[in-house]
């Protein structure tokens, strides 16, 4: 059958033509089209099995039988699908002395048939046994009150923009339940009731339900939300599902790591200053790596060290440190893993090397060491590391050295020989450190980073302890594969250290087209995504598996509100501090000059 529904001109009460480009409704006399002609569809196809609203396909189908026992939640794989469709729950009580009156008789029926078979010498039939039980236990709890009985109907109506569609769709939620045990069928020739019911209108046209319990009926309530409230842990912040608090301890997941992504100013910094403060009052070291100075003031606020690397700065960090090594390492491996990642510090300060530079510059550095007398068999706690300076000279004696030397002179001899050729003067002995690298050079950030990550995995290796590293705008590091490898290398090897990487970042496609973006990610327990760009979102969406709904929670959220990832769960989550926490960790310049201010004023007095 097909419906058209069509605008006709009408004609005012009087008779008389309406005037030209005026419409006139007969009931209320009022000039223009009514709100049924200006929602209604142009047009409506109702065939046996679907039906066609314009150019959108439609299929109702109900649910027509159960299993003795539905599992708590059974219907939210089919709510979590990424299809279009409508649902309707109708929910009919019934009497309790009336249901009981007719379980009494089911009751005196079922056993009435198994005297029967007695009589008859017949083995026993399990079935009616077990459904005498059930009818029974059900009659105790109606009877105590503990139970409600009701009559109960499942719809859905699915859409599509082709009639293949629908049948993917209907197959895919068939498969769903039928794994439950629940059958579904189409409303044959009811289409139209069938598109009715699951309307917004509590309309039950199609009057197909189901006799239920209490249990089996709040079974079917699809709207659970992950709970990620834990008995120790940090408050990372407020479901928004079901203002639960996410009580979350990272160290409980299969590693640690955990990374943040979200564009400027969604409170990305904000987010991980909090766990930061948090980590600290539950006993967490915490390292961090600030290219923006943003986490100064919370540093100087709980007593914690700032330590500024520039080419003015007292503080020097020296590349050729080696650790003590931990119990169950030899110094021979860690002597070979320092060269290797040498090489990939030299790589970036030097734009880049050949293969035989690389292999002469493997050469170069071992017997740099082995001029300090420091070989395999030696007792790192007693030596002194060379310089870069040492490794300068070796390489100018050194057959096709030379060029490396003379590439490599503005590190030992030139502009930047302060920062990189000086023994260390730094130690970690704060509950939390954070290095700041603002002050640096755009060219000498990633080099920087890229030490600063080495020192503090020689100091985490030498001594096991709970700790957080704290690596703030990760893209840096990312744009050098050396550096983007190295990072991978201690997000894959520092559970065994007890250590947990959050890695931050706001440019995610810089992020994401390293080789070692994606495997970051994958190697981190706990992902935090806050707003993110439209140019982004795709990313994130492919990266994370991301339903549409999630994707325009993400573009659409406001600060501090995002998605919350815990290995297999996740939940919708609103970052909330306190007033106190607030004030230490806010990165709102507007906030800043109000503090600065209250500060000034406090000094005066």
């Amino acid at each position: 059958m097909d419906f058209s529904f069509l605008m006709k001109k009408k004609t005012a009460p009087t008779g008389q033509p309406a005037p030209s480009g005026q419409l006139f409704d007969g009931a209320s006399q009022t000039a223009g089209p009514s709100i049924k002609d200006l929602i209604s569809p142009a047009g409506i196809k109702i065939d046996s099995s679907s039906m066609q609203i314009n150019n959108k396909f439609a299929r109702s189908l109900f649910v027509f039988t159960y299993p003795r026992y539905l599992a708590t939640n059974w219907f939210s794989p089919v709510m979590s699908m990424d299809k279009e469709f409508n649902v309707s729950m109708f929910v009919y009580p019934v009497e309790t002395p009336w249901i009981m009156n007719q379980l009494k008789k089911k009751v005196a029926q079922v056993q009435s048939q198994i005297n029967e078979r007695e009589t008859k010498g017949q083995v026993r039939d399990p079935m009616l046994e077990t459904a005498l039980n059930d009818i029974e236990n059900l009659r105790d709890s109606l009877l105590q009150g503990n139970e409600k009985f009701f009559k109960f109907g499942l719809y859905l109506t699915i859409f599509g923009d082709s009639a293949k569609e629908l049948d993917d769709t209907e197959n895919e939620i068939r498969s769903l339940l039928e794994g439950r045990m629940v059958y579904i069928k189409p409303a044959s020739f009811q289409q139209e009731q069938g598109f009715n019911s699951t309307l917004p209108l509590v309309k039950d046209e199609l009057q197909i339900n189901t006799s239920m319990n209490t249990g089996p009926v709040s079974s079917a309530f699809p709207f659970v939300s992950v709970n990620l409230s834990d008995n120790k842990g940090v408050l990372y912040g407020i479901n928004r599902h079901n203002n639960s608090l996410i009580i979350f301890d990272r160290f409980s997941l299969e590693n640690a790591n955990a990374v943040v992504f979200a564009k400027s100013g969604s409170g990305k910094s904000y987010t991980v200053k909090l766990e930061v403060l948090r980590s600290l009052m539950m006993g967490t070291d915490v390292i961090i790596i600030d290219p923006e100075n943003e986490y100064q003031y919370l540093t100087e606020t709980v007593g914690g060290s700032f330590i500024k690397i520039s080419l003015n700065s007292p503080h020097r960090l020296n590349p050729f440190d080696l650790p003590v090594p931990p119990k169950g390492e030899q110094p021979g491996d860690i002597l070979r893993s320092t060269i290797i990642n040498l090489v990939g510090l030299l790589r970036i300060m030097l734009g880049g090397i050949s293969p035989e530079e690389d292999a002469i510059l493997d050469r170069a550095i071992g017997e740099t060491y082995a001029s300090r007398d420091i070989t395999p068999q030696s007792d790192f706690s007693k030596i002194t590391p060379p310089l870069l300076s040492d490794l300068h000279s070796i390489l100018k004696n050194m057959q096709g050295g030379s060029s490396l030397a003379s590439r490599l002179e503005r590190f030992t001899t030139g502009s930047y020989s302060g920062l990189f050729n000086q023994q260390t003067n730094v130690e970690l002995k704060n509950k939390l450190v954070t290095f700041s690298i603002r002050d640096l050079e755009e060219e000498l950030r990633p080099i920087a980073m890229y030490i600063v990550l080495h020192y503090i995995w020689n100091i985490i290796r030498s001594e096991l302890k709970r700790r957080i590293l704290v690596v703030d705008e990760a893209w840096v590091m990312m744009r050098h594969d050396d550096a983007a490898s190295f990072l991978f290398g201690i997000a894959k090897r520092c559970r065994k250290y007890y250590l947990g990487l959050t890695t931050i970042t706001q440019d995610v496609a810089d992020f994401m087209n390293s080789p070692y973006g994606k495997p970051i990610v994958s190697n981190s327990s706990m992902q935090i995504l806050l707003r993110q760009s439209p140019a982004t979102i795709d990313v994130i969406q492919k990266t994370f598996n991301l339903t549409d709904q999630e994707k325009y929670l993400l573009l659409e959220g406001s600060v501090g509100e995002g998605i919350f990832f815990a290995g297999l769960q996740h939940a919708a989550i609103k970052v909330i501090a306190s007033y106190t926490e607030d004030q230490i960790i806010t990165s709102d310049p507007r906030q800043l000059l109000e503090i600065q201010k209250a500060k000034e004023e406090l000094a005066e007095q």
